[in-house]
């Protein structure tokens, strides 16, 4: 059994598909080590709100994938984890392009930890600010999860 660090890994070379929510939505992980990863995406008019600018949803699916893999980049063989809370400040509007979400672990411990994420457009502008706390699931409570 691999884990959730070695999946990712082989997802950035391609040896493994990336997870259907990825590819619905247009992101891709494009760095991942223990604690911290990077997602890409570019964000048009297949993304816009009724106002024609980048739904807040979408913003908050890129944050939480880079946030969740940051955390579950940690996580041991067998183990699994949940967020268990989630917020996001949007900073500027976004009509047209390439984002950057760079996220982190800001604490980890046995149990419950947090994460952080900036999203920023091509220009290193900054978009959107997001933070979650994960718990990690462990036994039969990370069985298929």
């Amino acid at each position: 059994m691999a884990t959730l660090l070695d999946r990712v890994r082989r997802m950035i070379s391609g040896e493994e598909p990336p997870p259907a929510v990825a590819t619905l939505i247009g992101f891709r992980v494009v760095s991942v080590e223990p604690g911290r990863t990077v997602f890409e995406m570019d964000a048009g008019a297949r993304h816009a709100n009724p106002m024609g600018t980048l739904h807040g949803g979408i913003l908050c699916d890129l944050a939480d994938a880079a946030m969740g893999i940051a955390f579950a980049s940690t996580l041991e063989e067998g183990e699994s984890f949940t967020t268990l809370e989630l917020k996001i400040n949007f900073f500027k509007p976004v009509w047209n392009a390439k984002l950057r979400a760079e996220a982190g672990i800001v604490k980890r411990g046995k149990t419950v930890g947090m994460t952080e994420c900036a999203v920023t457009d091509e220009a290193g502008s900054l978009v959107a600010k997001a933070s979650s706390t994960c718990m990690v699931l462990a036994g039969e409570k990370a069985t298929g999860r």
